[in-house]
């Protein structure tokens, strides 16, 4: 009787651990899927665009490339000092593109 729920037991978490791997995105089926809508989609939508900000837009600091941060939204990479400043762009991101924005017209307008 021992050995039996022994084996019931093993069979069952191995059908489970079955279940919550292809359940899992990027394994299994759920692979192959995500690879097929990355296919299906044009190459200038799967590559972001660099906003080009070298000011980071929650501390207004000058941005480091070496220790910067990135975080891409909605289709563009924007530049930070940190990556705490990533959070509070998380929470607003809005409210932080337009200030990205006002420096790029702002570079644009001391070219000229």
């Amino acid at each position: 009787m021992r050995k039996e729920v022994c084996v019931i037991a093993a069979v069952s978490f191995l059908g489970f651990s079955g279940l919550s791997y292809a359940a899992m995105p990027g394994c299994g089926p759920n692979m192959r899927l995500a690879q097929a809508k990355a296919a299906d989609e044009p190459a200038e939508k799967q590559k972001a665009v660099d906003a080009g900000n070298k000011i980071c837009p929650i501390s207004q600091e000058a941005i480091d490339e070496k220790l910067k941060s990135v975080y891409e939204y909605e289709g563009k990479i924007y530049n930070f000092c940190c990556a705490m400043c990533i959070d509070d762009f998380k929470k607003d991101p809005q409210r932080y593109i337009k200030i990205v924005e006002e420096e790029k017209q702002k570079e644009e307008t001391v070219k000229k």
